[in-house]
């Protein structure tokens, strides 16, 4: 055979995993079904600015052995996420913090904050919530939920919040500083140059076919290499056996607008149930590009059709009760490395996803 390692899907996972075979000398044959590689954090750049193609990217852990692993590949900015809440004309800080409370009841202190939480949330404490409405309000009171969490909410999933499953929301973290940087982790930034100059470096040693179907031409590419390493839909390598797997998927509508500046800000959230799309991202604030115009994109989440791209598993009972049946099978397929999003049908921060491929490659080359 000509390759040790078939890698079906060039985003995070595939693409690292690619990486650590070939610092072991392995021949890596790299494919995926679009035109270029980096899965979902593929960059495109327009009118000077890189363009996050497929929704904001914005990179946070607090993982060393990860953010090591990156930062040794690329330069990393001090990008802070710091996203606001659009409401009926209004703006208010995300995530939930004291700037926050201040704009919904003009509270000054964390004290106050929490006497207005604690009296909000009183009449729903006490009995067990029936759906994510009723759980939602017994952590976060009316006010909240209805100004932030609601029309958001039913705009991602496609459904009312009285229909969803209480589980979907664990907690809705409340904090009580004025701090509005959005993750807890303890490092954050976007690469310098965008994502694909992180995956040049993570690809530079592997052989690299872009419009290529793994399901076009299974069993021709199947007999290149020794193994698969597959991160494409776990119920779609197994033919949909059991049964299909649910996910959201998104659309997004990118526009160039002539003028420097648009919302001042990388991610603006619109939490009423109209219009439409859940954010709005303008994309020159994550390397603080200087343009004389800017670019753009609305996001708005679409049910899974035929033809969409998967984006984010639905992670009830029904569907994890079917992934688990899919994981079986997978965990006894041999020569076949299953990893990422799809592979696992979880949702994953990109640190989880470059975590888990470099335990995979920890497993695979542990007696090399």
């Amino acid at each position: 055979m000509k390759y040790d390692y078939l890698v079906v899907g060039t985003g995070l996972f595939g693409a690292v995993f690619a990486h650590e075979a070939a610092k072991r000398g392995k021949r890596v044959l790299a494919i995926d079904k679009r035109s270029a590689a980096g899965g979902n954090c593929r960059c495109e750049k327009i009118e000077g600015i890189n363009v996050h193609k497929y929704g904001a990217h914005i990179f946070h852990t607090s993982d060393e052995r990860v953010w090591e692993y990156v930062t040794s590949l690329a330069r990393f900015n001090n990008f802070v996420n710091s996203p606001y809440a659009f409401f009926k004309g209004r703006l208010y800080s995300m995530p939930f913090n004291m700037n926050t409370f201040y704009a919904l009841w003009g509270v000054t202190s964390p004290r106050q904050a929490r006497e207005k939480i604690a009296e909000q949330t009183a009449p729903y404490l006490g009995r067990e919530p029936r759906n994510l409405e009723e759980k939602a309000l017994s952590l976060v009171g009316p006010d909240i939920y209805n100004t932030l969490v609601k029309g958001y909410t039913e705009k991602q999933w496609g459904r009312k919040a009285t229909e969803l499953p209480p589980f979907i929301i664990g907690r809705l973290p409340l904090r009580f500083t004025f701090d509005n940087n959005y993750f807890n982790d303890r490092r954050q930034g976007i690469p310098e140059g965008g994502y694909n100059v992180l995956f040049d470096k993570l690809l530079e040693n592997a052989d690299v076919r872009t419009d290529t179907d793994y399901f076009a031409d299974r069993a021709a590419l199947e007999q290149v290499a020794s193994k698969t390493v597959f991160t494409g839909a776990l119920d779609e390598y197994f033919g949909k056996k059991f049964g299909a797997l649910e996910y959201r998927s998104l659309r997004f509508e990118t526009e160039v607008l002539d003028m420097p500046d648009f919302q001042g800000n990388a991610v603006i959230n619109y939490t009423d149930r109209e219009p439409a799309y859940t954010r709005i991202i303008e994309h020159k604030h994550f390397e603080k590009a200087v343009t004389d115009r800017t670019v753009i994109t609305r996001e708005y989440p679409a049910p899974m059709t035929e033809g969409a791209e998967p984006y984010y598993p639905v992670n009830d009972s029904r569907n994890e009760a079917l992934a688990d049946k899919y994981r079986a099978l997978a965990k006894n397929e041999k020569n076949v490395i299953f990893g990422g999003r799809l592979g696992d049908y979880r949702y994953l921060d990109m640190d989880k996803v470059i975590a888990s491929a470099l335990a995979a490659a920890d497993r695979e080359f542990a007696s090399n």
